[in-house]
């Protein structure tokens, strides 16, 4: 009995000294209570954290805390729609079809989709911009009218490249990859880096499982961070297997080779959620948002550029190839405006700038300088 009291003596004693004044009462174990900072805060002990090598997280009982299945049908759902709107190469679509997936009519796109779900793409959508978004669906539908045609200049129809056939409308504009990359931005990215980062969705509770009756082992903390993760479009093992990464998961791979991105993302989305799940200083969570909402800004920034070379290399001998990249490209640069204000390199003047000015709404006039001039700009304001 002796070595009990004196065992929960010295713990008590522990904890009170870590909790002294100028120490957080969150998980004060996990403090040096003896380092202080000038303003009187405790030094964070990091080594303490256990970072797991997947994102796989636990209960004490070993219930699985992890669960981000509204974010897969959402990247389900614009997968079927990307197949739906590539199909307009070989046939007229329409564009309320369009609408209903997005809207995901009666929880199946209006019987549209091959799954059922109570989850949209339209209300998760940045607000201002589900306008655009309906009105290129309505260009992509009145161009695939002409799929039979050889575009031209003035002339919606479709242009083939080896085995590729993409279809663009009168001004040059392949709609299909400005929904389709656009609504990564406006869905996923936006959702993701804006609001489930944000403090409507990070200032919650941490101490208790939501409702574990029914299999919800966990706070409403983790549970929220987990949503992030699921817009990011990987496996809980990348960037070890990059078998079944989607949307921003593949171009992110695709820029790892120059920017080291797929580890310093995973990492921190990992430590983040471990920070979240030992009851660690936030502040240390915060710092992963910060390294995610960055990285994922600086990898767009990235595949942009590669797309508009890749625009420029085909300018004058592949037409199909050349609006194709230049489509993508004009997306990837629309993306940009949904990183957070907090973190964004890149200002609102300076994107409206490049999709208005250098490039703006007609691709066949596009010239290689225009291409140049938006290459030089993104590579001089991210230092690429």
């Amino acid at each position: 009995m002796k070595k009990i009291a004196l065992v929960i003596l010295a713990t008590g004693m522990a904890f009170t000294s870590c909790k002294k004044k100028g120490c957080t009462d969150q998980a004060a174990s996990n403090y040096n209570s003896e380092a202080k900072k000038d303003d009187g805060t405790c030094v964070y002990d990091d080594p303490e954290l256990e970072i797991p090598s997947t994102y796989a997280f636990k209960d004490a009982d070993g219930n699985n805390t992890v669960s981000y299945g509204g974010q897969t049908d959402r990247l389900n759902q614009l997968e079927e729609m990307t197949t739906y709107m590539k199909s307009g190469t070989g046939a007229e679509i329409s564009a309320d079809v369009l609408k209903d997936m997005f809207a995901n009519t009666d929880d199946n796109g209006a019987g549209n989709f091959s799954f059922s779900s109570s989850k949209q793409l339209k209300n998760k959508c940045f607000e201002t911009d589900v306008d655009m978004f309906e009105g290129w669906m309505e260009d992509l539908a009145l161009a695939s009218a002409d799929f039979a045609t050889t575009a031209e200049s003035g002339q919606a129809g479709t242009l083939t490249t080896g085995e590729k056939t993409y279809l663009v409308g009168p001004t040059g504009i392949e709609y299909t990859q400005l929904i389709e990359k656009g609504l990564m931005g406006a869905v996923f990215f936006y959702q993701a880096s804006q609001k489930y980062f944000g403090s409507e969705k990070m200032d919650v509770d941490n101490t208790t499982p939501e409702d574990p009756a029914e299999g919800k082992y966990y706070t409403q903390m983790e549970h929220h961070w987990d949503e992030a993760f699921g817009y990011f479009g990987v496996s809980v093992d990348f960037p070890a297997n990059t078998d079944d990464i989607r949307f921003w998961g593949k171009y992110c791979n695709k820029q790892d080779a120059a920017l080291g991105c797929n580890a310093t993302i995973m990492d921190a989305f990992i430590k983040g959620r471990a920070v979240i799940s030992q009851g660690f200083d936030l502040s240390i969570r915060d710092e992963q948002i910060t390294i995610i909402r960055k990285e994922c800004e600086r990898f767009c920034a990235s595949q942009a550029v590669t797309y508009l070379e890749g625009a420029k290399d085909n300018f004058g001998t592949d037409n199909a190839k050349f609006l194709h990249e230049l489509s993508e490209a004009y997306a990837f640069i629309l993306s940009l405006k949904y990183a957070p204000l907090e973190t964004r390199v890149i200002n609102y003047s300076e994107i409206t700038a490049l999709l208005n000015d250098t490039i703006g709404t007609d691709f066949w006039a596009v010239t290689t300088a225009d291409l140049t001039s938006a290459i030089n700009t993104i590579n001089s304001i991210y230092g690429f």
